[in-house]
């Protein structure tokens, strides 16, 4: 981590009257990366290096985690995007490139539907659709089965004494256990993850975004009618033996972006797709957050890396 860590801000920027920890590094235009459960600022130690060549990269630890405010509330889908446009507008951007991996994704697709004019370029890691995965929840065992913690998780308090109780365990089962490549997690790493989600609130905070997403109006309004298409190029990154969230999450993606898209499904590898396979996905964003808008192909159907 040392190593990595050169030249890496660690600071914090007040947002939507929280705090947000941040890690930052380069100058340019604004690329902000959004972890997911049961991650922190850490999960992106491998892109923000190869990003800040090019980029000013800001990390912050979502509401909840690690470093940042942990309040009782805020944690729907329209008030963690708030806090999103908030840090950009902290740190003196009008705009940004948003990439999210996990509920980071699921945030990032809220975000550009509700503030597409602070958006530039739209990057998923991972992460369905919030109208697609109700969808999914609602209509397909597969996932319903995948997703068996999501309803595990609305009973109050129980879920955490349970976790603290076994965090070691989880954490190794979550990371080390469904990776497909098992490389991706040392020992050393599911240590830090611990640590931080031992940070008192923490649990809980984390948990909370799963709590309202049942009754949160940024989820459900979506399944009355289709919210206005992403205005956004967009990449989609997917790796294929993701064993939370089934393929067919990706199925008629592209009907929510009316702007370049792309969606590639990287073969080998798992959920935790930037620390599976941190050469790929670097590789990716950088062409993606690079090149002009024309080079991008608009795309319904999915690509396939190579392995």
């Amino acid at each position: 981590m040392t190593a990595l860590a050169a030249g890496w801000q660690h600071h914090f920027v007040t947002t939507n009257q929280i705090r947000l920890h941040c890690v930052s590094q380069g100058e340019g235009e604004l690329v902000v990366l959004l972890h997911g459960f049961p991650e922190f600022w850490y999960s992106w130690r491998h892109q923000i290096p190869a990003l800040a060549q090019h980029f000013r990269v800001v990390v912050p630890d979502l509401r909840g985690y690690n470093d940042s405010d942990k309040p009782s509330s805020g944690y729907d889908l329209d008030t963690l995007a708030a806090d999103i446009q908030g840090l950009i507008q902290g740190l003196g951007y009008k705009s940004a490139h948003l990439v999210g991996h996990d509920w980071g994704g699921v945030i990032a697709w809220h975000f550009a539907h509700r503030f597409p004019q602070s958006l530039n370029r739209l990057a998923i890691l991972n992460a369905p659709h919030p109208y697609r995965f109700l969808q999914e929840l609602a209509g397909n065992f597969d996932q319903l089965r995948r997703s068996w913690y999501v309803v595990a998780f609305q009973v109050p308090t129980l879920p955490e004494w349970v976790i603290q109780q076994n965090l070691r365990t989880l954490i190794k089962n979550l990371l080390q256990e469904h990776a497909v490549r098992k490389g991706a997690f040392t020992a050393k790493d599911t240590e830090i993850y611990q640590a931080a989600l031992e940070k008192p609130g923490v649990l809980t905070a984390a948990l909370s975004y799963y709590r309202p997403i049942a009754r949160s109006p940024g989820v459900v309004a979506p399944l009355g009618r289709s919210p206005a298409p992403v205005s956004a190029p967009t990449l989609v990154l997917w790796g294929e033996e993701d064993s939370f969230l089934s393929q067919r999450l990706t199925e008629g993606i592209e009907t929510f972006v009316d702007a370049p898209f792309n969606l590639k499904f990287i073969p080998n590898c798992g959920h935790w797709i930037q620390q599976e396979v941190p050469q790929t996905v670097n590789r990716e964003l950088l062409a993606f957050l690079r090149h002009p808008y024309r080079q991008l192909k608009s795309a319904s159907q999915g690509q396939r890396e190579p392995s």
